[in-house]
């Protein structure tokens, strides 16, 4: 009976699964900052509803125009094959650089994450200068084959070329925290009974990483629903550009009105995920296999697949950074200035580093209580938190800034109001990593821990966040490289004069330097792939 106590105790305080013990209720040491959380993140949609609701009837009318559901199908198109293309792009990639003996495989795993750091602005325009009809590859081949002109890159093909690029690396991420925490003892069982080690990757391996390939496939739709800066230059119409354009004419309650249609996209889309993540336990249910996996030799396949990630990383990193090195060597020999932004970088360092912080800490018991605490409560939270991940920039920062200056005033036009905004913006990527590790901890390890005395505080630094930090350093990673290149809501909601890379790079396009806008760049890329490297490298080397 005492046994029996303990253990519904410990279900009550921390690990209580709601599918199971349906009258079980979260601590408040969880749902009181998980609810602070949620409302903290729907604050830009409370702001959005009130200037819907305060808007005339050409706001209404304008939803029932066969113009919106013009837009509405080409954003959905984007976001399918973007996705989708992400996703069969990271998912063998992160394999390869986790499980496998590819060559230089700790430096893919750098490589391979760094695209993510280039701003979307900068990469649209790095497409149209290189593969537009008089771009750099049609300068080439006119010299070589006599090419006066490429067709056009601009729309559908190539806003998705460049938004896939950059934005792969969400799922690579989710998937490789996810790989670090497999039970090699089920692959070892698959391989035991006769199958090979492509069949034991396709049923056993596969299906355990399916959390983790719909939390990256999340965000990666997230990230293209929301996308301004490839979409505009590449002239492909989405509902980001419909909103941008609407603010730009100062009508915002019709901006505020297409926004809450791309909130409820947003929910389609989190309902999707939700429902391709299925019900199954993904953590392990006996004791496992405490030993690192083995290293899949792939023999002569060896080399094709060092082709294959070097082909990715040649596309998505090595070409744009060639590209700025081009512009900015071209830039200094025509005798154009360039400065070296050591202030702008302190201040992109600094921003990011705090929201990338807060956003870990702040998505921890949002992640205990959606995985241990199925249900509507914790449901809604989990939608409400990624609100802010499905609204441009641009809106996010006028809500805030209506906010503070209407109700607080302290923050208002401080460095508080900035990170906050980032962590808004960026929340659910550290939310969806941290998840997808956390769905592999079995709630009997913290019932063990609290059945040997530990307090329930204990058992979270303890037992819990060791084991999932992976996870927890993946998502802030995201967090930290994605608010070094934000663009709308650092010009928005900076302290005056306070600048970072991203204004920097910014401010030269407007102006046509492109020296000036290429060394902020790679500056961008160098400061961002120092941390992303030392994280990388400190992942478990749980191979042998």
């Amino acid at each position: 009976m005492q046994v029996r106590g303990v253990t519904t105790s410990i279900r009550r305080l921390f690990t209580g699964d709601a599918r199971q013990h349906g009258s079980l209720r979260p601590s408040p040491i969880i749902w009181i900052p998980s609810a602070i959380v949620a409302v903290a993140m729907v604050l830009p949609l409370v702001y959005l509803i009130e200037r819907a609701v305060d808007s005339s009837g050409e706001s209404v009318d304008l939803l029932f125009r066969m113009r919106t559901a013009e837009i509405m199908m080409r954003s959905a198109l984007l976001v399918i094959v973007v996705t989708v293309s992400s996703v069969f792009i990271a998912v063998p990639l992160a394999w390869l650089t986790v499980r496998t003996d590819i060559p230089l495989r700790r430096l893919w795993s750098v490589l391979t994450v760094l695209p993510l750091v280039i701003p979307s602005y900068v990469g649209g325009f790095l497409v149209l200068t290189s593969l537009g009809p008089k771009g750099m590859l049609q300068g080439f081949l006119e010299d070589i084959a006599g090419v006066d002109r490429l067709p056009d890159i601009a729309g559908l093909h190539g806003a998705a070329l460049t938004i896939t690029l950059l934005s792969f690396p969400y799922v690579l991420l989710s998937v490789r925290a996810a790989l670090w925490g497999l039970d090699p003892a089920l692959e070892e069982s698959s391989r035991g009974l006769g199958n090979g080690k492509w069949k034991t990757l396709w049923k056993v391996t596969l299906p355990q990483l399916r959390p983790a390939i719909a939390a990256g496939s999340l965000l990666v739709a997230l990230y293209t629903l929301s996308d301004f800066g490839a979409v505009s230059l590449l002239r492909y119409e989405t509902f980001t550009w419909a909103i941008f354009l609407q603010f730009n004419s100062f009508n915002q309650a019709l901006a505020a009105v297409l926004s809450l249609v791309l909130v409820s996209a947003a929910f389609g889309l989190i309902l999707l995920e939700s429902r391709t993540r299925g019900r199954s336990k993904y953590y392990r249910s006996t004791t496992g296999a405490v030993r690192p996996s083995s290293l899949v030799r792939l023999g002569r396949w060896r080399w094709p697949a060092f082709g294959l990630t070097a082909g990715v990383v040649g596309l998505s990193l090595v070409a744009p950074l060639t590209i700025l090195s081009y512009w900015a060597i071209r830039g200094i020999a025509q005798g154009e200035p360039v400065r070296l932004l050591w202030s702008a970088t302190l201040n992109s360092i600094y921003v990011s580093g705090l929201a990338a912080i807060v956003a870990a800490v702040a998505a921890v018991p949002v992640v205990i209580l959606t995985v241990r605490f199925p249900g509507r409560l914790s449901g809604m939270v989990e939608k409400m938190a990624y609100v802010g991940f499905a609204l441009p920039g641009i809106a996010v920062a006028l809500a805030l800034i209506f906010f503070g200056a209407r109700y607080a005033t302290p923050v208002y036009q401080t460095m508080s109001l900035l990170v906050f905004a980032y962590v808004v913006l960026f929340f659910p990527q550290t939310m969806g990593t941290i998840r997808a590790s956390f769905l592999q901890v079995s709630p009997r390890i913290a019932e063990a821990a609290r059945s040997l005395g530990r307090k329930p505080m204990s058992v979270l630094f303890q037992v819990a966040l060791p084991l999932i930090i992976p996870g927890i350093l993946a998502g802030a990673a995201l967090v930290f490289l994605t608010a070094m290149k934000e663009l709308p809501a650092t010009l928005l909601l900076s302290p005056i004069g306070f600048d970072t890379l991203a204004t920097s790079i910014w401010g030269a396009l407007e102006e046509a330097f492109f020296a000036q806008a290429a060394v902020p760049a790679l500056f961008l890329v160098v400061v961002t792939a120092i941390p992303t490297a030392f994280l990388i490298l400190r992942e478990p080397r749980g191979v042998r």
